[in-house]
């Protein structure tokens, strides 16, 4: 509002007849197409009224309604960024009520949708993620992407109860297309959680000596949809393995909550992995245990194709 008096008041300190420069300066305002449809709208507004008003009616006029004046919403000119006037007349008045323009709205509703995407240590660009970005290969990631957007497709108030395991080599796009995943369920307002998994054994890890880790565990626990992204990746050992995957396991089993692993291990390679533990003995009841839950809560999805990241 200040640069908008500061502009009117220096226009009229810098003419020499105020009578004269109060006239060009109604008269451009009155001639502008925007006030004449709104004086058209409101013939109840006296010649009065509307000299006392001028100011009011310039600011309404010098403002952009539907984003026509500014190239983007950091670029906006209006008196307060992102939101747009509308002019209304309340007993001889007239009043300026501000909306968030289009931008704006574009703007909180991705912000709203991003909300329900947490995600632990996991690459900015996953925000970005979209099923129509997502590249197609002969024999590569058509059965992956089908499962997936199934997945989606079947989701309404609550997800379905079995997520997908995908595995395959590096960079063929398995972390990418569970991000899309998530930022579609988002629209729908259900809440996903991805998890880097060298980065979560490493915090889960950390969280022993803050007290913190019962509380953590018990997020991933009810998350909607829990994404696990890189399992394999890291070395589990018997306690994580144990104590927190498989209590996170066992507890969304029981409750019937769907998980999605990505992995450059099948299930076979994985149960082996998990059955070593730090001093070289093999507790295959125990990866079995865990594999068993995976198998619970995930159908397992192969997926081939290049390695983009060498593009």
């Amino acid at each position: 509002m200040e640069h908008i008096q500061s502009a009117l008041q220096s226009w009229l300190k810098n003419n020499e007849d105020f009578q004269t420069s109060f006239n060009e300066m109604r008269k451009k305002i009155l001639s502008s197409d925007r006030i004449k449809a709104f004086l058209k709208e409101h013939p109840e507004l006296t010649e009065k009224q509307i000299d006392s008003q001028l100011m009011k009616l310039y600011e309404y006029d010098s403002q952009s309604v539907k984003c026509e004046k500014c190239a983007s919403l950091d670029s906006c000119i209006n008196v307060m960024k992102g939101y747009v006037p509308e002019a209304r007349v309340q007993n001889g008045r007239v009043k300026l009520i501000y909306h968030e323009c289009q931008r704006k709205e574009r703007e909180l509703q991705l912000q709203k949708q991003r909300s329900f995407v947490q995600s632990l240590h996991m690459p900015r660009e996953i925000h970005d993620a979209t099923f129509s970005q997502i590249k197609l290969e002969a024999n590569g990631r058509e059965e992956a992407l089908q499962k997936v957007r199934q997945f989606y497709e079947d989701s309404g108030d609550t997800p379905p109860k079995k997520g997908v395991y995908l595995h395959g080599s590096f960079g063929v796009g398995k972390t990418y297309l569970l991000a899309a995943l998530a930022n579609e369920l988002a629209k729908k307002q259900i809440d996903t959680l991805l998890i880097y998994m060298p980065e979560f054994v490493r915090e889960m890890k950390a969280s022993i000596t803050d007290s913190t880790i019962n509380q953590k565990i018990d997020q991933f626990k009810r998350a909607s949809v829990l994404i696990f992204d890189d399992i394999g990746a890291e070395f589990l050992s018997p306690w994580f393995r144990d104590e927190v995957l498989g209590a996170i396991l066992q507890f969304r089993m029981m409750e019937r909550l769907p998980v999605f692993f990505t992995s450059n291990y099948d299930l076979s390679e994985l149960e082996s992995m998990l059955s070593k533990a730090g001093r070289g003995d093999v507790e295959e009841l125990k990866a079995a245990r865990i594999m068993e839950r995976i198998r619970q809560v995930s159908e397992p999805v192969e997926v081939t194709g290049q390695n983009h990241r060498d593009q």
